[in-house]
């Protein structure tokens, strides 16, 4: 386990690196105990994984949805080579070693250990390690929109799919409810001229002080959620202009929205758009867009479902959590089936230097993923 766990941290699997090199290392050690993988690879050095544990089929498959990628290590404030994979005082450092590959890790060695024991499944086991989830969830959607036969064997008196757990860090907590995601990209248009007559054209920059204004006074509708709590928006990026001597004809600013279950983003979007017709009216030369960057929807898992009452009681968890951070998990809530997250590593490490995960919390980890496995597929 601690080997795979290294192995897959040297793989540095950045979004410009890609996540092949990874997803042979986890083909190559299921493999190892006869398990078939698929690797859906695109663009060079993209890739997923998805591997099926085949079984009598009486009962709903046990879906494991991992992510492969993981951001960059930056250049200062590690102690360790952010991609070697140290192993030091119980700990293993890297990047990604908490975020996520140690829930990958973990999820893998569950799995082989129960295939290798022989032990009679009901249900099929179907374990997932996707690209993209920190940037576009490019893996996500993709393996949604060409799901694989497990997903469509129509089973007879249950659902093709049980449950779903993605092994993201939770710190073992049973996350059942996390806000989503809607990343804006919203431009100004200008027209050029040279600085010495500004008057000649339209200054992007100034239009976008305009609308900044405007913003600060938005307010997005929504109801607070019990467990969630507000929807956020946060402008957290600005560009704008080439030259110092030229007038400039474009700006744009990101803005990251966190959503609640039940809101609609196309009213959100739509509140932009009239606020760009509003500006519009008072100064003819005002012009702006809205685009999607990212969209991720909020999850919301019924806390007292059987499915979730049952993971609880195999964890020994008295009470479910709703977080603040977003997973790839309402990709699947097509299936139908509930979804929990679930996984080893503190969560305050994320995107860190010097993250790393325990070596027992992993251990911890497959104990649980094994209990999981046999609580709801024997």
């Amino acid at each position: 386990m601690k080997e795979l766990l290294k192995k897959l941290i040297q793989a540095e699997t950045t979004a410009k690196k890609g996540e092949l090199a990874a997803a042979e290392i986890i083909s190559d050690k299921l493999g190892r105990s006869g398990i078939d993988c698929r690797i859906d690879s695109w663009d060079h050095n993209r890739a997923n994984l998805i591997a099926q544990i085949a079984s009598a089929g009486r009962k709903g498959g046990l879906l494991f949805v991992c992510h492969l990628d993981v951001v960059a290590a930056g250049g200062e404030g590690w102690s360790h080579p952010p991609f070697a994979g140290v192993e030091s005082g119980g700990k293993i450092y890297g990047r990604g070693s908490m975020d996520m590959k140690g829930g990958i890790a973990a999820a893998v060695t569950a799995i082989r250990e129960i295939v290798d024991s022989k032990t009679k499944l009901k249900g099929d086991i179907i374990f997932a390690a996707l690209a993209g989830e920190e940037t576009d969830s490019c893996g996500a959607t993709r393996f949604v929109g060409n799901l694989p036969p497990a997903f469509l064997r129509k089973q007879e008196g249950g659902p093709k799919i049980a449950g779903v757990v993605v092994p993201e860090p939770t710190a073992f907590d049973v996350v059942t409810a996390h806000r989503g995601i809607l990343w804006l990209e919203v431009k100004t248009a200008g027209r050029a001229a040279h600085s010495s007559t500004p008057e000649l054209g339209v200054n992007a920059i100034t239009s976008m002080k305009t609308l900044l204004g405007e913003l600060d006074n938005y307010k997005i509708r929504f109801q607070p959620h019990k467990r969630l709590g507000n929807c956020s928006m946060s402008i957290n990026t600005i560009t704008g202009g080439k030259e110092i001597n030229v007038v400039p004809d474009g700006c744009s600013i990101s803005v990251d929205i966190r959503t609640l279950p039940g809101q609609n983003h196309r009213e959100i979007i739509s509140d932009f758009e009239k606020t760009f017709t509003k500006l519009k009216q008072k100064n003819p030369q005002f012009e702006a867009s809205v685009s999607i960057v990212r969209e991720v929807g909020a999850l919301e898992t019924d806390p007292n479902c059987d499915f979730v009452k049952d993971f609880c009681s195999v964890v020994g968890a008295s009470e479910t959590k709703a977080v603040g951070f977003t997973t790839d998990g309402p990709h699947f809530a097509l299936l139908g089936a509930p979804i929990v997250i679930f996984g080893p590593g503190k969560t305050q490490l994320a995107h860190k230097p010097d993250e790393y995960i325990d070596i027992a919390d992993v251990e911890k980890a497959v104990e649980y993923y094994k209990k999981t496995i046999l609580k709801f597929l024997t």
